[in-house]
């Protein structure tokens, strides 16, 4: 891959879209991608409010955001097992002079790696990879295929049911509410309304 100049950072989603397809050829892990960028970058546009960012600010806060959303489980494919992911990711991710922000996040999204979890973007990354995939199985079951019927009451109940999407961390989602210090039907209403938002590029 052509290495970007150094000026060019921080990165734009275009450039992390297209590390992303390089690196995975698998739809339905772009598609998780997507649907963890969805929650993400929605949980970025609400912290820069919240900090009441001015707008350039808020431009380069939010992208950050979703740049590290893409671009967490990229190296995934090729490097599936807890030994290299997300270890060689965030090496070529060094190497290309991605910013430390969206590396150390990437890192701490893996239990793991032993890198805590410290910033806003460290525990909202944690807290919608796993969630964000459940959602998806949760629409899936649906006759719909559709994010649209999934309600939180209904996630909850499988959440329960250790036979459904037995892929998905249970524990992951509970402690990624607890360290945002929302509870977890929030943290679901939140990532369902921003995965509804983007249904049609989410395939859902």
């Amino acid at each position: 891959m052509t290495e970007l100049p150094n000026d060019h950072a921080p990165y734009g989603v275009a450039d992390a879209w297209k590390l992303l397809t390089e690196w995975t050829q698998s739809e339905s892990l772009r598609k998780h991608s997507l649907a963890v960028e969805a929650c993400v970058t929605a949980m970025g546009e609400a912290e820069a409010a919240r900090l009441g960012l001015c707008e350039r600010e808020r431009d380069d806060f939010i992208n950050l955001y979703t740049t590290t959303a893409l671009l967490h489980d990229f190296d995934y494919e090729r490097h599936p097992t807890p030994e290299e992911h997300p270890f060689v990711g965030v090496r070529e991710l060094e190497r290309l002079g991605w910013p430390a922000a969206l590396r150390t996040a990437i890192l701490a999204h893996a239990q793991y790696s032993g890198v805590p979890r410290v910033t806003h973007l460290d525990k909202a990354l944690f807290a919608c990879d796993e969630l964000a995939g459940f959602l998806t199985a949760c629409a899936l079951v649906k006759p719909s295929r559709s994010i649209a019927d999934v309600e939180v009451a209904g996630v909850r109940k499988k959440l329960k049911d250790k036979a459904f999407a037995r892929g998905v961390n249970r524990d992951d989602v509970l402690l990624g509410a607890a360290e945002l210090g929302v509870d977890l039907d929030t943290q679901i209403a939140f990532c369902l309304e921003a995965m509804k938002k983007r249904a049609a590029e989410l395939g859902l």
